[in-house]
This record gives C-alpha cells, sequence and structure tokens, in this order.
C-alpha cells in the first residue's frame, strides 16, 4: 500500500505542480521537415499558391508563434547536428551530408538533445530521418533516445534499388530501421521507392502513438518527429496521389499536412495540450533538384548555398498560456539556439565542458523581451565558411548561387543589406559592417584553438584533446 501511495503521489507531484504554486514543465513535440522551403506552407505565402492549403501547419502560426527571421545551416546533417547537440556542426566533425558506405556521424562524446531530456525525467522518442549516423553506436536509440523508428541516412538513397547498373554486393541499400535504448536496433527491410511513400505514414503513426501512450502513463515526453517529406523523390503517399489535381508535389504538402494534424490531434487527444510545446520548422532551403523544385518565397537560393532561401526556413511554435498566439517576429533566431531553451523550459543541463553555440530563447519566445538574444551567426557550407549573417546584413566571403555551381571566393568581401536587397543582388558600400562580423569569425577561431574541431569521420571512443 505504501509503495501504491507513493507512486500516486509522485505522479501529483509531476503532473499537477501547478497545484502548488509551480508550474509543471512541459511535454516537447518537435516536427520537423525535410528540404521545406521558406516559401511553402500557407503562413509563409505558400498553402494554396503552391496548390495546396496547409490549414494544419498554417494553426501553429496562428495559435503560436511565428518566425520570419528562423535560420538553419545549409545542409541536412549539419542542420540536425547543430540542433541535437546546441553545437555548430563544424565542431562536431558533422559539417556535410555523408553518403552511405562511410563513417559518418556524432561521436558518443556529443551530449544530444535527447541525452540531456531524457537525464531530466523524459521519455524519448524519435521518428524518422536520422542523417546523424550510420550504424550502432551512433542511432537513436545510442543517443538518449528510448525508441526510434526510421532511416538512418537520406530519402535519395531510395532511388538506388531502382537505379541502372545498382548492386548491393557494390552498395548496399539503405534499411528502415527501428531500435530501443540498451539494445541493438534491427532492420525493418530496403528503403527503396515504394517504401518511400509509405514511410511518412508509419513515422506519424509511431509518433502519435508515443505521445498517447506517455501521456497515459504520466510521463513526460520529448517525441522528436523528422518526416521525409518534401526530400527528393517528392512522391506522396498513395491515399493522397491525386488528391489536388495539382500534382505530386501539392499532394506532398497535403500530406505533410495531414500528418502534421495527425500528431497535433493526438496531443489534444491525450489531454496535454496546454502543457506541451509543438515546434514546427524545416531542416533547410528547399528542394532544388527538379522535377522535385522546392520554393523559398522572397529569398534567393536553395540548401547547399549561403544565400538566404538555403538557411531562413519557416517555424512555428505553440505553447497555449505561454507564448502568445499571433505574434510574428523578424528577430534572428537559429536552430542551434532549440537546444539551450527546450533545456531551459524542461530543467535539463547543458554541457559546461565544450563550447556551446546555442543561446536560450527562452523569454524571448514568452514574449518577456522582443528582442532575440542573438545578432547574428557564421554560415559553412561543408567546411568552408562562405558568410556570417549579422542584424539586417550579410557579408559573403564566397559567391555560390546553387550547389551545383564551384564556390569562387569573393576578392573582397560581399555586403548585403537584407532591408533594402533582400535576394542579395546588389552590394552594398557599407563597409563598416565587417568588423562587428569580423569580431564574430575571431570568437569562433579562439575557441577552436582550445577546443580543436572534430575531423568527420572521427572514431568511438573519442576524447578531447583540451579541456577547460
Amino acid at each position: 500500500m505504501k509503495t501504491i501511495v507513493q507512486t500516486i503521489l509522485i505522479l501529483l507531484l509531476t503532473n499537477h505542480l501547478h497545484l502548488f504554486g509551480q508550474d509543471s514543465p512541459p511535454n516537447v513535440l518537435v516536427i520537423l521537415a525535410d528540404n521545406l522551403g521558406y516559401g511553402e506552407v500557407g503562413a509563409y505565402g505558400g498553402g494554396v499558391t503552391r496548390g495546396a492549403p496547409t490549414p494544419r501547419i498554417d494553426s501553429l502560426a496562428r495559435d503560436g508563434m511565428r518566425c520570419l527571421n528562423f535560420n538553419m545551416e545549409t545542409q541536412c546533417t549539419p542542420s540536425r547536428s547543430s540542433l541535437m547537440t546546441g553545437r555548430w556542426a563544424i565542431r562536431s566533425g558533422t559539417h556535410s551530408v555523408p553518403f552511405g558506405g562511410v563513417a559518418d556521424g556524432l561521436t558518443q562524446w556529443e551530449v544530444t538533445l535527447g541525452e540531456a531530456m531524457s537525464d531530466a525525467g523524459y521519455a524519448t522518442g524519435y521518428y524518422g530521418k536520422w542523417h546523424l549516423g550510420s550504424h550502432d553506436g551512433r542511432l537513436p536509440n545510442d543517443q538518449g533516445f528510448d525508441e526510434w523508428f526510421g532511416i538512418p541516412r537520406t530519402t535519395d538513397e531510395a532511388l538506388w534499388p531502382s537505379s541502372p547498373g545498382w548492386s548491393e554486393d557494390v552498395m548496399p541499400a539503405e534499411r528502415m530501421m527501428q531500435g530501443k535504448k540498451g539494445q541493438k536496433s534491427q532492420s525493418l527491410g530496403v528503403y527503396d521507392r515504394t517504401q518511400r511513400r509509405f514511410i511518412d505514414a508509419e513515422i506519424t503513426k509511431r509518433a502519435a502513438s508515443f505521445v498517447r501512450t506517455k501521456a497515459k502513463s504520466g510521463n513526460r515526453f520529448f517525441a522528436y518527429v523528422s518526416l521525409t517529406q518534401p526530400h527528393l523523390p517528392t512522391e506522396p503517399n498513395p491515399a493522397f496521389q491525386g488528391r489536388t489535381k495539382n500534382g505530386d508535389w501539392a499532394d506532398m504538402l497535403t500530406e505533410m499536412d495531414h500528418n502534421v494534424g495527425e500528431l497535433l490531434d493526438a496531443v489534444e487527444q491525450a489531454g496535454v495540450k496546454d502543457n506541451t510545446i509543438v515546434i514546427f520548422t524545416s531542416d533547410n532551403g528547399p528542394e532544388f533538384i527538379r522535377p522535385w523544385d522546392g520554393w523559398a518565397g522572397p529569398w534567393r537560393g536553395q540548401y547547399f548555398t549561403a544565400l538566404e532561401g538555403g538557411i531562413r526556413v519557416p517555424f512555428m511554435i505553440r505553447w497555449p498560456g505561454k507564448i502568445q498566439s499571433g505574434r510574428t517576429s523578424n528577430e534572428i533566431v537559429h536552430g542551434v539556439d532549440l537546444f539551450a531553451t527546450l533545456a531551459n523550459y524542461c530543467g535539463a543541463k547543458v554541457p559546461t565542458d565544450r563550447p556551446l553555440d546555442s543561446i536560450n530563447q527562452g523569454d524571448f519566445f514568452l514574449g518577456k523581451t522582443e528582442k532575440s538574444s542573438r545578432e547574428g551567426f557564421p554560415i559553412w557550407c561543408a567546411e568552408r565558411l562562405m558568410a556570417v549573417k549579422w542584424r539586417n546584413w550579410k557579408v559573403h566571403f564566397y559567391r555560390q548561387d546553387t550547389m551545383f555551381d564551384p564556390p569562387v571566393k569573393n576578392p573582397v568581401p560581399t555586403i548585403f543589406n537584407l532591408y533594402t536587397d533582400p535576394r542579395e543582388e546588389k552590394p552594398t558600400p557599407d563597409s563598416w559592417v565587417v568588423g562587428p562580423i569580423l569580431r564574430m569569425v575571431s570568437d569562433f577561431e579562439k575557441s577552436i584553438k582550445q577546443f580543436p574541431l572534430i575531423p568527420m569521420g572521427t572514431s568511438d571512443p573519442y576524447q578531447p584533446s583540451s579541456a577547460p
């Protein structure tokens, strides 16, 4: 009887601390789209203009806060790495998209958001594309998540099995996988073009079940849902093909909106909407390879470039009663900031034994200040520092207009005022801007003298060569 009473008290304290004058730490649902451009969904000028309304995604913008200047890194792996660790991907050996068959991913030394939330008492689940390690030891269940389902790398590998000349003996196909903490992950079969059409429905189904199950049991949860759409091949589930009569891209947007709605419904049906933070964003700028051509809205550029179209993405955050509904802001925020911000909201610890680039934006999202805690950030394409963004200026050290163009070093840094020239086409003579931007570069360079960069492909166990 004593054990039952203690259990009831723990549940009361965990889930109803507001009865004692305190707030219960929130649940967290992060939904990350893959290569979704700034201009795709209705809240950012897309939706019907792209042939498919997105009412469920747009509801987050209406019910929460919408950022107009939310930024990510220029490629899938770096963005996922910086969000997951709170550190620029260049530090972690994850600055570039890896290809199958080579060493890849985060070392076990890195502290992930999954580990931080798990240590804070959260049930943690990861569903979808990982892209931060392909082998046991570097999969989500090895990096802080209680369970996971998805693909270890990327969706274009679904094209391999149907490609002329491809052979499993030469280049093994990517597998769909699942795993639990403390166990080896299991293969669920080849991820091919057929499975590509079905996987987001399965990701959504499993994530929604996780939310309902953990909420019912009284566990605080951190659910990370990494959708594979609209990454090429941008092909909808058969249940949505032809739905809009506007082509595969519009059908895919309709499917994505439906899946986001399923996740929002799961939170509401579980009775935890008022104490659940929901985030929707993308990992970088739009898809670029035709016929799967995305849209960056008013910005120029795509992923793999330092142009605004490559880094500026949709971002919405909802927390009923905490974050003002319908609020918009053009203040600079970066995906790397989600680590410190969510840790602050959830009582999780951030590492203190390494450089952390994440800045806590907790007060900014809550409306306690109108100003972001960040004024700018460096922009890498792979290991190359391409540009630095500061306030409403951008300084480019290299020119690269598309992912297929070779980067060309500018003879002098090229400066753009994003207010007067949002498409970065007309350089400005405001050379004074170079001063604060070079100070940002200098600060980063000083930090890597004490904490050298981890080379891509570094094996475990990794130990840092310097300590604070």
